[in-house]
């Protein structure tokens, strides 16, 4: 009886969250709406997201600065889960090309889950991220970054997020921000002039700008996607509860049916005893 009891108050509980989550969603969606088409204009300059399942990861350069945006908070699928597995693919198939890489890590789950096989990679983490994210967040997280070595020490910085398609499905994605380096034919931007200051202070603060720019989307989306995951979690846990609550009373109206019917025979056999 007090496993049924404590079932039930634990149905309430995911019932409530699963409801949390569904009006945090509509938040997150309506940000991630308003991120979208402010972040569009690095696409001509990045190029679109790649899926991270199957990727080959063969375009990286020989040293990357890999971030995964995972979330602090538990109880929520498998976002954590799938974006850690595919920075550890990553991780190995860059060292199978013999390629250097290094991790910053946004969030306390996939830090607990990429220290277990990866601490030496491991350069800095950024944890207790502030929710609902905001555009100065993203730039903080960006400064983080840079301090990490950002556009310095490495040739690229891949971007690892969860992708919110709807309230069902979300897909891990990748972003590749390389610097706006090179010389002669490969300089970036020879048809544009620029003034008054000298072009090279111009491209840094370009560059730092997109990487803040695409660190604000990834976590808007990183943000739908999590609450997706956990309203879809809540609502298995909810109906799991509900299995588990009706296995459980089945036992005991079993149980107690016996017990009255073996009382029933005890009282009938001590009358007939009387009676003879």
């Amino acid at each position: 009886f007090n496993q049924i009891q404590s079932t039930k108050n634990i149905q309430k509980i995911t019932s409530s969250m699963k409801m949390v989550s569904a009006a945090k969603l509509k938040g997150d969606e309506q940000r991630l709406a308003t991120a979208i088409p402010f972040n569009s204009w690095t696409t001509a300059l990045c190029g679109e997201p790649t899926l991270v399942e199957d990727a080959t990861f063969e375009e990286l350069p020989q040293k990357t600065l890999i971030v995964p945006f995972t979330t602090d908070k538990g109880l929520c699928g498998g976002v954590n889960s799938f974006i850690t597995r595919g920075v550890k693919d990553c991780v190995s198939k860059l060292k199978a090309q013999g390629k250097e890489c290094d991790i910053v890590i946004i969030g306390d789950k996939g830090r607990g889950q990429l220290r277990r096989l990866h601490a030496d990679l491991i350069t800095r983490s950024a944890t207790e991220v502030i929710s609902p994210g905001t555009f100065a967040l993203a730039a903080a997280l960006t400064s983080e970054i840079m301090a990490a070595g950002g556009a310095k020490d490495y040739d690229a910085i891949m971007i690892v997020y969860s992708s919110y398609v709807n309230a069902a499905v979300y897909k891990q994605r990748y972003k590749l921000i390389k610097p706006f380096n090179g010389e002669g034919e490969e300089e970036p931007m020879l048809m544009h002039e620029f003034e008054p200051d000298t072009k090279s202070e111009v491209l840094g603060d370009l560059y730092e700008y997109m990487l803040t720019s695409q660190v604000y989307h990834s976590f808007m989306d990183g943000a739908a996607a999590e609450q997706s995951s956990r309203m879809a979690a809540m609502e298995n846990a909810s109906k799991n509860a509900g299995e588990m609550i009706d296995k459980l009373t089945l036992k005991y109206n079993r149980a107690r049916q016996a017990r009255i019917t073996t009382e029933l025979i005890e009282i009938i056999s001590g009358a007939s005893a009387l009676e003879d």
